[in-house]
């Protein structure tokens, strides 16, 4: 397929476009952004290099791609108007060529976009992440407590272990239980009140009171003690995790740690799932929002384009409420997630094409 002067032209429209209207609200972001945390730059004393290179560096990849859907809708419906209005499209479609083949130059820029926001959501965001919460958590957020209570895991096939609380700072867990289980039978027991994590070791030490029962047909034997040194099959991370932990993974990370915490029998499986199925799902948005943009602005009205942004935003806004609704349906009330980050992009499809059919022809 080669590329004509007509496909050059509005590609490089609704790039050139949509990377000025990013770069312009990131702008504004950033001033807003150094105005709220100056005084905590100041007071933490942060360097200047950490402040551009470990925090805005990082923070405009993330912002951009959150707004990025927005801003392809915004950017088609701009200069597609502004072309209408300017009678361009007109002229195009006055000379033969089909709407269809006007599209054409659209959806290249658009899959231009979505493997771009792809890219961005799988691998490129997740790493930059990584560097901006860690300049966050030292210079602008205080520390969190890294706190669990009735925590249940099951650490590996058959074998459950349980917290009543667990203090992630001094890596030290309270009542805790320890159960093996074969063939629907419990064989084996340890309780304890109290435990620490050593790090050096990678051992766990039982502080205090403990007993380990272990179970041979009707036969328990049990053993008491005060201290112990002894290993388990999990360590500190298995229960307290940061809520924004998913947002630092890459996909093959993201879906590897999906995997274990299915094998534990996890309570927040559905996050994961949700933060994996939508990066693959809102790159479409570029599609669709395109589509939508093209068929809402290729008409000219009188007025100018105030009447199409304003229907134009009200529309993308919607869908953007639309993903936040259904994934929080996914996430807290059991709704599937492979249909929650899908089920807005089918519904503005559908919206898309039945505006396309009232689009000049």
């Amino acid at each position: 397929m080669k590329l004509k002067l007509l496909d050059w032209y509005i590609i490089k429209k609704f790039l050139g476009t949509y990377f000025f209207a990013i770069a312009l609200i990131i702008a504004i972001a950033i001033v807003f952004d150094i105005s709220e945390k100056i005084d905590d730059f100041m007071e933490k004393g942060a360097p200047l290099y950490d402040i551009i290179f470990r925090y805005y560096l990082n923070f405009i990849p993330w912002f951009a791609n959150l707004f990025s859907s927005l801003f392809v809708f915004i950017a088609v419906i701009f200069f597609t108007a502004k072309m209408a209005n300017q009678t361009e499209i007109v002229a195009m479609l006055s000379a033969g060529i089909s709407f269809n083949r006007i599209m054409r130059p659209y959806f290249i820029a658009a899959a231009f976009l979505a493997a771009l926001s792809f890219t961005l959501n799988g691998w490129i965001i997740p790493a930059a992440n990584k560097v901006r919460m860690q300049f966050e958590d030292v210079y602008i957020h205080n520390p969190s407590e890294l706190r669990a209570k009735n925590k249940h895991v099951q650490v590996s096939p058959g074998v459950y272990a349980y917290f009543d609380s667990f203090d992630g700072r001094g890596n030290t867990g309270y009542r805790f239980t320890l159960e093996k289980i074969k063939d629907g039978q419990m064989v084996y027991k340890l309780e304890t009140n109290r435990m620490k994590y050593d790090s050096l070791t990678h051992h766990w030490k039982i502080l205090e009171n403990y007993s380990i029962h272990t179970f041979d047909g009707m036969k328990e034997n049990i053993r008491t003690g005060m201290r112990l040194d002894t290993v388990f099959p999990f360590r500190p991370n298995d229960f307290i995790v940061k809520i924004n932990k998913i947002e630092t993974m890459n996909n093959g990370e993201l879906s590897n740690y999906i995997a274990s915490l299915r094998l534990k029998g996890a309570e927040n499986v559905e996050e994961g799932v949700v933060e994996l199925y939508k990066r693959a799902a809102m790159p479409f948005a570029a599609f669709i929002l395109t589509l939508l943009g093209v068929s809402l602005s290729s008409r000219k009205v009188r007025g100018g384009i105030g009447m199409q942004m304003g229907i134009g935003l009200t529309l993308s806004f919607t869908y953007i409420l639309f993903q936040r609704i259904f994934e929080t349906f996914a996430i807290n009330g059991g709704f599937p997630p492979l249909l929650a980050v899908w089920i807005p992009n089918v519904i503005f499809s559908i919206i898309s094409l039945v505006i396309l059919r009232n689009a000049p022809k």
